[in-house]
Parts: C-alpha cells; structure tokens; sequence
C-alpha cells in the first residue's frame, strides 16, 4: 500500500528539507520513494509543493488530486489551495502563520478569514499549531520545518528515535540542536 504525503508552503520556509528527512526515513526503513518537488516561483514567497510517496513499490512520484493521506501546510492559504488533494480520510497538519501572497501584499485582494475553520466545516480532521512560536521558543524561527515534521511524524507511525537519528544525518552540525528540540516539541504538540 502506497502513503502519500503532500507538503506544501512558501518559499524559504524549509519545505525542501522536510521532504528530504522523510524520503530518507522512508528509504532507510526499506520503502520504495518517490520525492518530487515543484518549486512555483519559490525564490519570491510563492508556492512550493512537494510529493512524498512511499510503500512496497511506487510507479509515479506525482499525487493527484483526492489521493493524499497527509497534507503538511507551512501556511494557512497553502492549506486551503491544496485541500482537494486530499483523501476524504486524511488528515491536515498546519502551522497557523499567515503570510500574505503578493495580490495581498499589492493590495489587489485580502487574505481570506478563518481559513482552518472553513475547512474544519467540511469534516476534515487538522492538527494545527503556532509553528512560528514553537519554533522561535526551540531556537530559531528557521525550524518551522522540523516542528511540522514533529506533527505529521507522530501520525506516520515509525519510530521517533528513527527521526532523530535522521535528522541528525541531515542538518549542519550548528543547527542539531535546534532542529532536535523542534521536532521533539512537535512531536509532543501533535497529541494522538
């Protein structure tokens, strides 16, 4: 059976690397993986998307729409331009940040209200969290990434020491530390 993961966010919010810490999870633990990343006008605060797929064996690294098990929103909007990918089962993981797309920023539209309720309306399951400030309290604001890990991680099943030691594969040295205590607090902020 194949899992699909869908991440979704702005540009420089670390998008790129959650998805590379879960393909080598999910590769370390003898999975098929397919990574494939969209990157949208990322270099300017647009969007970037991200498919991980894995399972015994995976033919496309693309996910159409209706087929993802977790959606992981770097930002509310993201959330919502996404929602359809989702399987009617699925879960959203979300950080509550807001950041304004350019139409917003140019004053040509405004930023929708209460986006995560209107979703929450249709019967979709989220698990949201203020990111930013979980972030920041771990170290640094740059560790947003690793707190949504820490979130959809605990819904994924596998071990968190696995995540750990991946983690601690994956990022520099100086950022261990921080990388490590965000994870961990979204781990534990996700619930279950």
């Amino acid at each position: 059976m194949v899992k699909n993961i869908l991440i979704v966010g702005v540009g420089g919010q670390g998008t790129l690397l959650a998805s590379k810490i879960m393909g080598a999870v999910f590769t370390g633990l003898d999975y098929d993986v397919k990574v494939s990343e969209v990157h949208g006008m990322s270099q300017r605060g647009g969007s970037v998307v991200t498919y991980v797929r894995y399972g015994e064996k995976v033919f496309s690294p693309v996910i159409e729409k209706g087929e993802a098990d977790i959606l992981i929103s770097f930002e509310q909007l993201e959330a919502a331009r996404w929602v359809s990918y989702l399987k009617p089962d699925g879960i959203i993981i979300t950080n509550t940040q807001k950041i304004d797309p350019m139409p917003v920023i140019m004053g040509k539209a405004e930023y929708p209200e209460n986006i995560l309720e209107k979703i929450e309306n249709t019967g979709i399951k989220i698990i949201s969290a203020e990111a930013l400030e979980i972030a920041e309290a771990a170290g640094s604001a740059k560790a947003v990434n690793m707190v949504l890990l820490g979130m959809a991680a605990k819904f994924l099943h596998i071990d968190k020491e696995v995540w750990l030691k991946t983690i601690c594969d994956t990022v520099p040295e100086k950022t261990k530390e921080t990388n490590i205590k965000a994870f961990s607090d979204g781990y534990e902020k996700a619930g279950c």
